[in-house]
């Protein structure tokens, strides 16, 4: 069964990456992974994916920029985007329908995402956030 849904999954960690995926393909998501902040943009820009899970520590470029870079690019800024991190706070605000939560980052950073779920979630945790993102 498919959901004829496509997530991008930008995480520098190939074993999260790896478990991730296949966890999401058997549940019936189409997943591409890419690797760092910068191949997941090209990545973003080549086909754009129905949803994004977004790791914040990587290298070459963080989480926090992609997502600032697509939630600023109104070609996709309405793709739902889930930070995954170990570090920072979030305060949600906004509208009631579908409040935009801002992150925040312990050097001062901010961020406006769709979620956020703190390292380690489990694949079970990223599935419900990712199914509500996208109604399925």
């Amino acid at each position: 069964m498919t959901l004829n849904k496509r997530i991008l999954l930008i995480d520098d960690d190939a074993d999260f990456n790896m478990i991730i995926r296949r966890y999401l393909e058997k549940q019936g998501f189409e997943v591409e992974s890419a690797y760092n902040g910068k191949q997941g943009l090209e990545k973003v820009y080549d086909n754009p994916p129905d949803l994004i899970l977004l790791d914040v520590m990587m290298p070459e470029m963080d989480g926090y920029k992609v997502c600032s870079e697509l939630k600023n690019d109104k070609n996709y800024d309405e793709i739902p985007i889930i930070l995954l991190t170990s570090v920072g706070d979030n305060v949600t605000s906004g509208e009631v329908e579908k409040p935009p939560t801002r992150y925040s980052h312990q050097g001062g950073r901010s961020v406006v995402a769709d979620d956020f779920l703190s390292k380690p979630s489990s694949a079970e945790e990223i599935t419900k956030s990712v199914r509500r993102l996208l109604d399925v």
